[in-house]
C-alpha cells in the first residue's frame, strides 16, 4: 500500500515506523521516525465493550478491524497534510490486547462470534472442567510446558468455550473451515489481504499467552492443544 517505485528512499524525517496499537479501550496508529523515535503523528479511535452477562466481555471483532483500518487512513492523511510521504514507512508492527480471542470462518472471512476479551471470566467453569479430567493436578501442572498457570485468562481456554458452546464455531470446524487467533492475527490476516490470500501468522510473544505454545521449543505444543 505505500510501496513506491522511483524517488528518494525517505523524506525529511528520514525513515518512518508504523505502530498499530489495538487496546481494550481504543485503537491507534502511530508513525514514528526511525532514527529518533520522535512520533511524527497518530490517529486514535476509540472502541466499545459489550457486556452480555455478569463476567461475559465481548468486542465486535469488525469494529476492531474497522478502527484499525481508520485509523491507518486518518494516520496516512495526517502525513500527507504535514507532506510528508506516506512511503517513507518502512516497517509497521502491531501491539494488542494479548489474550482476547477470535475464530472466524477461512471461507467466509466473517467472526463466528463476538472476541472475547482477555478479562472476561466466563471460563471459569472450563478450568473445572479440565482440571476434573486431571486427577491429581492442580492449576499449575502444565507452567513447566506453557509458563502459565491453568486460569481464565488465557487463549485456550477461552477457544474451547467457543468450541463447546458455540454452534456456528462447531459446524465450522467440522468443516475444516476455523480459523483462531489473538488480535494481531485477525489484524494481520486481514490487512494481509483476508480471503484473497491472508496470512494466518502471529509471533512467539503473542502465541506464549495462548497456553498452547511450548516455551522450550517455541511451537505449538500437541498434547497443550489436544
Amino acid at each position: 500500500m505505500f510501496a513506491r517505485a522511483n524517488g528518494p528512499v525517505s523524506g525529511k524525517h528520514g525513515p518512518l515506523v508504523g505502530a498499530v496499537d489495538q487496546g481494550t479501550s481504543s485503537t491507534r496508529f502511530l508513525v514514528f521516525a526511525a532514527g529518533t523515535g520522535e512520533v511524527i503523528t497518530y490517529h486514535q479511535e476509540e472502541v466499545a465493550q459489550l457486556y452480555p452477562q455478569s463476567g461475559w466481555v465481548e468486542q465486535d471483532a469488525n469494529a476492531l478491524l474497522k478502527s484499525a483500518l481508520t485509523c491507518i487512513e486518518k494516520t496516512v492523511e495526517n502525513l500527507r497534510s504535514l507532506e510528508i510521504d506516506p512511503a517513507d514507512i518502512k516497517a509497521v508492527g502491531i501491539t494488542n490486547q494479548r489474550e482476547t480471542t477470535i475464530v472466524w470462518d477461512k471461507t467466509t472471512g466473517e467472526p463466528l462470534a463476538n472476541a472475547i476479551v482477555w478479562l472476561d471470566a466466563r471460563t471459569a467453569t472450563t478450568v473445572e472442567e479440565i482440571l476434573k479430567e486431571t486427577p491429581g493436578q492442580n492449576k499449575d501442572y502444565v507452567k513447566d510446558i506453557c509458563g502459565l498457570p491453568i486460569t481464565t485468562y488465557f487463549s485456550a481456554l477461552k477457544l474451547r468455550w467457543l468450541l463447546d458452546n458455540v454452534k456456528d464455531v462447531q459446524e465450522v470446524v467440522a468443516k475444516g473451515n476455523l480459523l483462531f487467533g489473538t488480535v494481531d492475527t485477525w489484524l494481520l490476516w486481514n490487512l494481509t489481504g483476508g480471503l484473497d490470500g491472508g496470512l494466518h501468522v502471529t509471533d512467539v510473544t503473542n502465541a506464549s499467552r495462548t497456553m498452547l505454545m511450548n516455551i522450550s521449543t517455541l511451537q505449538w505444543d500437541p498434547n497443550l492443544c489436544k
